[in-house]
C-alpha cells in the first residue's frame, strides 16, 4: 500500500513524541501524527500526544480523534499516522493496539505510517552517537500487514530540520518533558492544553 512513501517529520512534531514517551517512561504511550500528502510522500507537520494509561479504550480515543480532526482539519491537516512507545524498554514489537489504531487511520489515509519508539536509538542519541530519528517506521505492505521498513529506513523517514536531535537533547537535559500535556491529562483537567501550544515558547 504505502511501501514506497517517503515521510518527512517536522522538528516540533518529533520532539513532542519523544518528550511524551520520556515523561511516562514506565507506561505505554501513544500519539497521532498530523500532516498532508506531499508529492510521493507524506509531510508530518505536528503530533498530538494521546494517552499514557488506558491506551486501548475506545471511547476516550474516539473523543480525542474527533477533537483533533476538527481542530487540524480547519488548518488543512489530517491524521496521517500513529506513534507508539511500548511499556517495556526492551520491547521492539509493534503490538495489537498499535496495529488496530494504524488500521483505522489507513482507512482514511492509505499511506499512513506507524512510528515505534526505539529506546536503543534514544539511548545512543543521549550518548551523542546517533543523529537519525529515534523511531522505527512501519507501513503497510501489499498484503495489508504492518511491516518494519528495513535498516535503510532513514531514506524513507527523515527529520525536516537536520538539527532536530540536537534541539531534542537540549530539551532532555532541561527535563522539558515535564511540560508536555496529553489527552489523558486534558480529560482529567480540561484546563490542560492538549495542543501544547506553549511548549516551545
Amino acid at each position: 500500500m504505502g511501501g514506497e512513501s517517503r515521510y518527512e517529520i517536522h522538528q516540533s512534531a518529533y520532539i513532542k513524541l519523544v518528550l511524551h514517551a520520556l515523561k511516562h517512561r514506565t507506561s505505554a504511550v501513544n500519539a497521532v501524527l498530523l500532516g498532508r500528502s506531499a508529492g510521493a510522500g507524506v509531510e508530518i507537520v505536528d503530533s498530538v500526544p494521546l494517552f499514557h494509561s488506558q491506551i486501548g479504550l475506545l471511547p476516550p480515543l474516539e473523543i480525542a480523534l474527533i477533537m483533533i480532526e476538527e481542530y487540524y482539519g480547519e488548518k488543512g491537516l489530517s491524521i496521517v499516522g500513529y506513534f507508539h512507545a511500548n511499556e517495556r524498554y526492551d520491547d521492539f514489537e509493534l503490538g495489537g493496539v498499535a496495529k488496530n489504531i494504524g488500521d483505522h487511520i489507513t482507512r482514511y489515509f492509505p499511506q499512513a505510517a506507524v512510528l515505534l519508539l526505539d529506546n536503543k536509538k534514544l539511548e545512543s542519541l543521549q550518548k551523542g552517537k546517533d543523529r537519525s530519528p529515534v523511531v522505527q517506521l512501519y507501513n503497510k505492505d501489499a498484503s495489508s500487514s504492518w511491516k518494519l521498513v528495513g535498516s535503510d529506513a532513514n531514506s524513507q523517514l527523515a527529520l525536516k530540520e537536520p538539527s532536530a536531535n540536537v534541539v531534542l537533547l537540549d530539551y532532555i537535559s532541561s527535563e522539558k518533558w515535564n511540560d508536555i500535556t496529553d489527552f489523558d491529562d486534558h480529560l482529567d483537567d480540561i484546563s490542560k492544553d492538549w495542543l501544547n501550544s506553549k511548549l516551545f515558547n
